[in-house]
């Protein structure tokens, strides 16, 4: 090539680069398809519900990028060029090939949307999940719910392994690797059984009375004792320590000792005078409670129906 000459390269001439760059769009390409079968621009525009120069405008952008003619337009309609019918055949494959993928795609979202599988601290597990996932259940009739119930720890472990969908906790702290949204408000109360000294109290429990008293407690790991452990200063002294708020709830009754508790988790008790609530001051009990994901990882599908209920 002598100096002063230029050359003029088709896209189909440029190596490299991305793909996606080189190769018309899964719209266009059903439209050469649609003119190839009904034999007409504007019928082809009308099936796929554009208008007729949205059509012509994507067969020239299409001709453009492939560099060669495709559709030859005239009064009695449009017909493919011997290019334009080539590129038909590809373009057939390519799109039967995108529908593989779209129903590929929808038997994942069914079976996605077939189960969910949840993870919860035990107070929320036990009192305020029974309704949400009836509620669910009316909603998503054909989906089938697991539930995992452990301290918030565990549940940030499950959700962290693949284990669950979505988490529910109660502690303080949002754990590590997790995103959070605050879904209800909760507050820890002493109780004791109607025998207890503390039953009969008339002044309220100061912060170093209940943390020098053996206490029937839940286990570490436990939004329940993170709460009372971080409103103590780590003071708590166990009398017992059991891994289910039912649990405690029995053995406080029983009058093993006092125990710190939900309000969710004592109010037919306290209404059956089977247990007492002990006023405390100096001592702040309330916590958030929290739907937990993994961090990145929005709940989707039935996941995302129930952290909506959970609003309601």
């Amino acid at each position: 090539m002598t100096s002063g000459e230029t050359t003029h390269e088709s896209p189909g001439d440029r190596p490299g680069g991305s793909i996606a760059h080189r190769v018309p769009d899964l719209g266009a390409l059903e439209l050469l398809l649609a003119v190839a079968r009904l034999g007409s621009l504007g019928a082809a525009a009308r099936e796929l519900g554009i208008t007729q120069p949205a059509a012509s405008s994507r067969v020239r952008s299409m001709e453009r990028q492939l560099g060669v003619a495709l559709v030859d337009r005239s009064p009695r309609g449009s017909r493919l060029t011997d290019a334009g019918a080539l590129v038909t055949d590809w373009a057939r494959r390519i799109v039967e090939a995108a529908a593989a993928f779209d129903a590929g795609a929808q038997a994942l979202r069914d079976r996605r949307d077939s189960r969910l599988r949840v993870a919860a601290s035990m107070t929320i597990a036990e009192y305020l999940l029974p309704g949400w996932l009836l509620a669910l259940r009316a909603q998503r009739p054909d989906t089938a719910v697991s539930l995992l119930a452990g301290n918030s720890t565990a549940v940030a472990e499950r959700l962290l392994s693949g284990e669950a969908d979505l988490g529910f906790v109660e502690g303080l702290n949002v754990p590590a690797g997790l995103d959070s949204t605050v879904i209800a408000h909760d507050r820890l109360i002493v109780v004791a059984a109607p025998a207890h000294p503390w039953a009969r109290r008339r002044r309220a429990l100061s912060a170093q009375e209940l943390a020098s008293t053996p206490l029937i407690l839940r286990e570490e790991g436990s939004g329940t004792r993170q709460v009372l452990d971080a409103a103590l200063g780590g003071l708590a002294r166990p009398l017992i320590e059991l891994s289910s708020t039912t649990a405690v709830k029995a053995a406080a009754v029983s009058g093993a000792g006092p125990a710190v508790l939900s309000e969710l988790a004592v109010g037919e008790e306290l209404g059956r005078r089977r247990l007492v609530s002990v006023p405390v001051e100096g001592v702040r009990l309330a916590r958030d409670l929290r739907a937990v994901w993994p961090t990145g990882h929005r709940p989707t599908g039935p996941a995302r129906d129930l952290l909506s209920l959970t609003r309601g």
